[in-house]
């Protein structure tokens, strides 16, 4: 008796695995000015959340299951190379990165190691310094939200 009292029913109690699980079916339907917008939270229905910033850096880490390509080739177009490229600098100076979308970031520089070099060697640009710089920032950012969260927990106790 007591328990129907005090206990929340489930359709009170947001369901994380289903809001989860709706985020990386949106996600995995963007292009990439679609995930663009939702890094830069213009997408008005959808938060910006730690998640999200992992499930876009996931999309563009991930090979194509069927033919194992990336989600970038050395062949795409231009545009969609340097709107790639952007877009992870953009996670990576966003103020909700987590350290797991910052390993996801080194290994995107990792993996299209060839294509930065193709890319800024064709058309004098200097994106792979642009995305170190970016993933050394977001590293920065993670140590310091760390450091406040311990003194926060400090103060708090």
């Amino acid at each position: 008796m007591f328990g129907n009292i005090l206990v929340k029913k489930k359709s009170e109690v947001p369901n994380e695995d289903k809001i989860h699980a709706e985020l990386v079916e949106k996600i995995s339907k963007m292009k990439l000015t679609d995930m663009r917008a939702y890094i830069n939270s213009k997408v008005l229905n959808f938060e910006v959340c730690e998640d999200g910033l992992v499930e876009v850096m996931r999309r563009l880490i991930t090979k194509n299951s069927e033919t194992s390509k990336r989600y970038i080739e050395v062949d795409d177009m231009d545009s969609k190379i340097k709107k790639g490229f952007d877009l992870v600098i953009s996670v990576a100076l966003h103020n909700k990165i987590t350290v797991v979308a910052v390993e996801q970031i080194q290994e995107f520089i990792e993996l299209y190691s060839d294509i930065i070099t193709k890319y800024d060697r064709d058309h004098k640009q200097i994106y792979e310094t642009r995305l170190k710089d970016s993933l050394s920032k977001a590293i920065s950012n993670v140590s310091e939200m760390t450091e406040l969260k311990r003194k926060m927990s400090v103060l708090g106790a």
